[in-house]
């Protein structure tokens, strides 16, 4: 590691700040030389040179994500394609893909150092909508593709392929279909399974299903999910990885597929999935994060 990039969320400014200093020495002690991504919100700090994230590739090794899962998410789809690796600071809750504590910053960065780590790279979800025959938009997604009812309390019914074979109509709230990554997301606050992150597959989970023996259906990430909500009655629309979406119509297609684009994630020596997730799980919260 001979350079490095930082990308902080300044909504959790004083947490974010300290990180960013704690970096910095390290990296000025150890000879490595670290940048900060340009932001509106605040000046250089540190000392650090402040340079335009889109111009990490080719001077960075790697990339630093300081916040939490959905930090990690924004960055993943910032450096999409770049092929930078990514490695989350927790400053958040939870923290599944920021899976660095603050009081282990110093000892990740020495294991950075020395090059003791992988890269695990995590699949992507390609989702597209057509509308009479038409592509109307296409996204990626590292977590998951959400078809979700609007403000009204009214069900929708989710006509649900795979291969162009019925699965199941879901009367439900939604759906989700997600990547293991994602399994430790959304999906699995509607009751889907956790599962491996370096699983090639797909996870399909009905939100609040109204038939007691609907459940999560797992997938080849080979395979074809494709959803068509219907309802005259209440708002349907598509969230890609809780950021951004479109309001679906009656008639409307969804396709998911796997993405021809992975997202390289930094996994520390010493670390593994299901360490991580036990530690995740029974976790006490000893850093507060700043309230917004």
């Amino acid at each position: 590691m001979k350079a490095l990039g930082i990308v902080p969320n300044w909504k959790k400014l004083n947490n974010a700040k300290i990180m960013v200093e704690r970096i910095a020495d390290f990296c000025r002690a150890h000879g490595v030389q670290a940048y900060l991504a340009a932001s509106e919100e605040l000046e250089p700090l540190a000392g650090l040179p402040v340079i335009a994230a889109a111009d990490f590739p080719g001077r960075v090794d790697l990339v630093l994500v300081l916040g939490g899962d959905g930090t990690m998410l924004r960055a993943a789809h910032q450096f999409s394609g770049t092929n930078l690796p990514l490695l989350g600071l927790n400053l958040g809750q939870m923290g599944f893909l920021a899976e660095v504590e603050p009081p282990l910053l110093e000892e990740a960065l020495q294991l950075l150092l020395q090059g003791n780590y992988r890269i695990n790279h995590r699949i992507m979800l390609w989702a597209r909508v057509f509308r009479d025959d038409r592509q109307l938009v296409e996204y990626t997604a590292l977590n998951d593709v959400v078809i979700s009812k609007g403000l009204a309390s009214r069900i929708i019914y989710l006509d649900t392929y795979v291969n162009d074979k019925h699965l199941e109509t879901y009367p439900s709230d939604g759906i989700i279909i997600s990547t293991p990554t994602g399994s430790t997301g959304y999906s699995l606050s509607a009751g889907g399974p956790i599962v491996n992150p370096e699983l090639d597959v797909m996870i399909i989970t009905p939100i609040c299903p109204h038939l007691l023996h609907h459940r999560s259906v797992i997938v080849a990430s080979s395979e074809r999910v494709v959803i068509r909500p219907w309802t005259r009655e209440t708002e349907v629309t598509i969230t890609i990885d809780g950021q951004t979406g479109v309001t679906l119509q009656d008639n409307d297609v969804v396709q998911v597929t796997r993405a021809p684009l992975t997202t390289p994630l930094i996994q520390l020596e010493g670390t593994d999935f299901y360490t991580l997730l036990h530690q995740k799980l029974t976790k006490v919260i000893t850093w507060q994060p700043e309230r917004m």
